[in-house]
């Protein structure tokens, strides 16, 4: 006989950074598993230092990172991890990414500008990244700027059985705040059985976070309008198309969000808009200055922990949103 047959089993192991650790600990009580102790520390000049305190090789890694503030930090954090994982002589390096960094710049819209989001699969790659798991893409197309599988996860389930379990739904209408969240709001109404209605607005391309709501596309007048976004970073775009939304009759507004980014401004709009709740899920954590009691947050650990063993057990991702399709 030539060659050694092994009898050892495959083995997962959860890892996480600093970034969000709360989330890591829900989807490693949802496989049954504990976080691989990791110590990690930043020296004097700002380096960061991670050594994982057990061994690695041979084993399936799944390293979790969801990139909140200070979100360069973050990143570092988890390309320096990916790269321990890689020299310990890890089997697969599996990157899970609750909120993909870059993510809105996806493209050039004028000459002498990066495309941030590549550059961001590329680093991955290079650091020793064999997948990525991530959840809510700003756009779909960022699947195809990392060079191998990416298992796209999607919130509606949660966020939208969330809504219909408390609105009337032959009053509810489900509402894109602008055309480049169209087909993701049509998703929601074959979901709830809702009609449709589009908040069209101009952005001012020379002043970041510019906002000018123009119009609504639909029928909201006496209607619970839900408003759903992948992200809400300032709150400037969804807090004026919940006014629009008001000025056209809407009885009432709800806020949905994959991501809360909530940065800046954003909890002085969040407090001050009359929009009833605000849902997110916890790919970010909720800065601690919007303790609202009309913030709602759902957990994606679940539906993560559910992929990441499908992805350990060869199983199929898709299958988990198979009723969406």
């Amino acid at each position: 006989m030539t060659g050694i047959k092994t009898t050892g089993e495959r083995k997962l192991m959860l890892f996480s950074g600093r970034a969000h650790p709360e989330l890591a600990e829900e989807v490693a009580h949802q496989l049954g598993v504990s976080l691989v102790p990791t110590k990690a520390f930043d020296f004097a000049n700002g380096e960061i230092y991670v050594r994982f305190q057990e061994s690695a090789r041979g084993a399936d890694c799944f390293l979790m990172q969801s990139h909140t503030a200070p979100i360069n930090k973050w990143i570092m954090e988890q390309l320096i991890m990916i790269d321990a994982l890689k020299r310990a002589s890890a089997r697969s390096i599996t990157v899970i990414l609750p909120f993909y960094g870059y993510a809105r710049q996806d493209k050039k819209h004028r000459g002498r500008e990066p495309i941030s989001a590549r550059l961001i699969a590329d680093l991955m790659k290079s650091a020793g990244a064999d997948r990525i798991l991530t959840v809510d893409l700003h756009t779909d197309q960022i699947q195809g700027f990392f060079d191998g599988p990416v298992d796209h996860l999607f919130a509606l389930p949660v966020l939208a059985d969330y809504v219909g379990a408390k609105v009337d739904r032959e009053k509810l209408t489900v509402v894109s705040p602008d055309a480049g969240r169209v087909r993701v709001a049509d998703r929601w109404c074959d979901r709830l059985g809702a009609p449709l209605a589009i908040v069209h607005k101009r952005r001012d391309k020379d002043v970041a976070n510019q906002v000018t709501v123009h119009e609504v596309v639909g029928d909201v007048k006496g209607r619970v309008c839900v408003l759903v976004d992948d992200m809400i970073d300032t709150g400037g775009t969804i807090c004026a198309a919940a006014d629009a939304l008001f000025a056209n009759g809407a009885e009432d507004v709800i806020v949905t969000a994959t991501h809360g980014v909530l940065s800046g401004p954003a909890a002085d709009r969040l407090k001050n808009s009359k929009v009833s709740e605000f849902i997110f899920t916890n790919t970010l954590p909720t800065p601690g200055d919007l303790e609202l009691d009309k913030i709602t947050v759902l957990s994606m650990a679940p539906t993560i922990a559910r992929a990441v063993q499908e992805v350990f057990e060869d199983g199929s991702v898709t299958s988990l949103f198979d009723e969406q399709a």
